[in-house]
């Protein structure tokens, strides 16, 4: 079975080479989608061997697909890494010897996925490890079309490995605060696109298979989306940090627990008011206040 492995990519010469090496030895090719790097991010991947196409960025999910319509011909599976995580040892090893000896009927395979902030990695909160579907045959999975927190849809019966994945970020707590920023604003789009409507609304939520991250989905989308806003924030950082133990996480995790947990969660409802109050205050609709707000265009 061949593997291709895909990562995309802007500015990240400072973990492109971790997260090859990580797979080097069990992937056949590897292909790198960069959305305009400044850095050395695309030399050291191609010196690397990794096939490297541009494609400008409009979100994960679009890029990822690109990527998809872009894998080099003769491609069994595909293992979707993000460039700031490795593949431990022991999944490698599992990918090796796993992969071709699943039958016709897998079409996708999870895995396990963990958390480094700040250097340490984050073992309390309930929310780490997580099973992710990152492993699918071509032709048998896409990402789905939202703006945030995007997962894998797959078409057929899924197996799964125990190795894990790490995501361990070297990049500074501000660039952190700056990109959740960014973040925030994309989960307003999903979140508004629940209640009005206004783009195909694909998800991986479901209570029926038992998967972890279908029925998360499901939590977010038909339970905490319809709690009050920010009164919801608070009571899921009190869930993560004092019912499920986040504060033995030590001084890196609470300043996680708090920070994606609470602020990053209430960031979202804030920005959510934001963009209601401005269609109430202009009378707009939701896809011309969103541009106005969250200055993100939404093709419809």
């Amino acid at each position: 079975m061949t593997l291709t492995t895909v990562i995309l990519t802007k500015n990240e010469s400072r973990h492109i080479a971790r997260a090859i090496g990580s797979i080097a030895g069990v992937t056949d090719r590897i292909l790198v989608v960069d959305s305009g790097s400044s850095d050395e991010t695309v030399a050291i991947a191609e010196s690397l061997g990794a096939e490297v196409i541009y494609n400008p960025w409009r979100n994960y999910a679009t890029q990822f697909n690109f990527a998809l319509d872009h894998l080099p011909e003769g491609t069994d599976w595909v293992l979707r890494l993000d460039a700031d995580e490795i593949v431990f040892p022991e999944l490698a090893q599992q990918i090796a010897r796993g992969l071709g000896g699943f039958g016709a009927e897998i079409a996708g395979v999870y895995v396990s996925r963990r958390m480094c902030f700040l250097g340490r990695p984050i073992r309390w909160g309930g929310v780490f490890p997580i099973r992710v579907l990152r492993l699918f045959r071509v032709g048998e999975g896409r990402c789905e079309e939202r703006w945030m927190d995007e997962h894998i849809l797959v078409e057929g019966t899924t197996a799964g490995f125990d190795g894990e994945i790490l995501d361990d970020n070297l990049n500074s707590l501000g660039w952190w605060t700056d990109k959740h920023n960014a973040y925030a604003s994309r989960e307003v789009v999903d979140l508004l696109n629940l209640e009005y409507g206004f783009i195909p609304h694909e998800t991986v939520a479901d209570l029926t298979g038992g998967e972890q991250a279908g029925v998360k989905r499901w939590l977010k989308e038909k339970v905490y989306a319809r709690l009050p806003g920010g009164l919801r924030a608070f009571a899921y950082f009190l869930y993560r940090y004092v019912f499920r133990l986040g504060f033995l996480d030590g001084r890196e995790g609470t300043a996680f627990h708090v920070l994606q947990g609470f602020w990053y969660r209430y960031l979202v409802d804030m920005k959510l008011h934001e963009v209601k109050a401005h269609m109430r205050r202009t009378n707009v609709d939701v896809v011309t206040a969103i541009r106005d707000v969250l200055d993100i265009e939404i093709a419809v």
